[in-house]
């Protein structure tokens, strides 16, 4: 295992955003290049790989998906292999995610099971989004698997345990982004100008009545701004402000609704500030819906191998672009215990190194199972 650990911190220390993955494509590929070149077949797709493990009789397809990018977050960890790239970290746990993706693959290269499984090295799961287009891809088509699974780390739960449920996992998602241009001035002639400022502050408190007021109660969402930009000095009046959020609800509906009432309320500070604005909802990602049957029966195998503690836990408005791979494809995720002080995105998290072994172990002896009973 200590190899695993030795390629999760070379991992770690080349983080990169998505669809620039270039340096982490090229140290996975090495690594493939050293198994033996019989057992597998790879494909690139963009920035990401794609590898075909043969099994010895194949019946079907069997999925496994690693994301690879990093997020634009300054490196604030005690590690001595911290990140090398300025400005860009893992600090959502992609690094373990691929090291586990390679553990498995090497393991069932050495272990031969019956079914071909394909292991999915995704790129741009934070953003623009890798899932879809890699979905939609001819690489993927041609060795689209019939079941697919997938994991995140979890820095809430401790080592050791795994915590999931059937249904929604993690909600949909969209970025919010809303750009406001009126009338630049002196700030001694306000009458003279359109203050975008003013505008982008009574937007933002406008906009959290609209989960308050326009979503079930019973239901969930999040509307959250969090970075407001405009002005240039302290005694001139702004022609500009760009507000950043996001939005996260648990049903497609709620989402529909709370992207009504925000294009409602634009047009409302259009009208009163005297102003243009304009909405890009970024990128937009599905909700992670396990599959009930599968995810029923996984639950009652881990609790049977006795191998992990298994928690069945709350959805969460975590976003993840692996709900597009469950649209088509049945499948689950599940959230594996890390234990570390620091949530997810925190520049200073540091995931147990041990839940690597956990999580190789863990769905090795799963696969291998399932694949038992095609």
């Amino acid at each position: 295992m200590s190899r695993l650990v030795d390629i999760r911190r070379a991992l770690h220390q080349i983080p990169e955003p998505g669809f620039h993955e270039f340096k982490t494509q090229a140290f996975l590929l090495d690594q493939l290049s050293k198994l033996p070149a019989d057992r597998l077949e790879i494909r690139t797709w963009r920035t990401g790989i794609l590898v075909k493990v043969k099994g010895s009789n194949p019946k079907r397809r069997i999925g496994y998906r690693a994301d690879m990018d990093g997020l634009p977050i300054e490196e604030e960890t005690s590690y001595p292999f911290r990140s090398q790239h300025e400005g860009y970290m893992h600090a959502c746990g992609h690094d373990v995610h691929m090291t586990i993706g390679l553990g498995l693959l090497t393991h069932f290269v050495e272990q031969v099971i019956e079914d071909d499984l394909i292991f999915i090295f995704q790129p741009a799961e934070e953003g623009p989004g890798g899932a879809e287009p890699m979905l939609a891809s001819e690489e993927l088509q041609a060795w689209k698997p019939d079941l697919i699974f997938a994991l995140h780390i979890a820095p809430e739960y401790p080592v050791g345990t795994i915590a999931l449920r059937p249904g929604i996992l993690f909600a949909n998602t969209s970025e919010l982004f809303i750009d406001l241009k009126g009338k630049g001035g002196h700030a001694a002639f306000p009458h003279t100008a359109n203050d975008m400022v003013v505008a982008a502050a009574h937007l933002t408190t406008q906009l959290q009545s609209v989960v308050a007021r326009n979503v079930d109660p019973l239901d969930s969402a999040v509307v959250t701004i969090g970075c407001i930009a405009g002005g240039t000095r302290q005694n001139i009046i702004a022609e500009t402000a760009r507000l950043e959020g996001t939005i996260r609800t648990m049903s497609l509906d709620s989402m529909q609704k709370v992207k009504s009432r925000i294009e409602a309320l634009v047009k409302g500070i259009e009208a009163g500030f005297e102003c243009q604005a304009k909405i890009d909802y970024g990128s937009n990602y599905c909700q992670v819906f396990n599959d009930e049957q599968l995810t029923v029966e996984f639950m009652r195998w881990v609790r049977e191998a006795g191998k992990v503690e298994l928690i069945e836990c709350p959805p969460a408005m975590t976003g993840e672009d692996f709900g597009y791979f469950l649209e088509e494809i049945p499948g689950f995720l599940f959230w594996l215990g890390a234990e570390t002080s620091y949530g997810l995105h925190h520049a200073k998290i540091e995931p147990s190194e041990t839940a690597i072994e956990v999580a190789v172990e863990l769905m090795a002896d799963y696969l291998t199972w399932k694949s038992k009973q095609a």
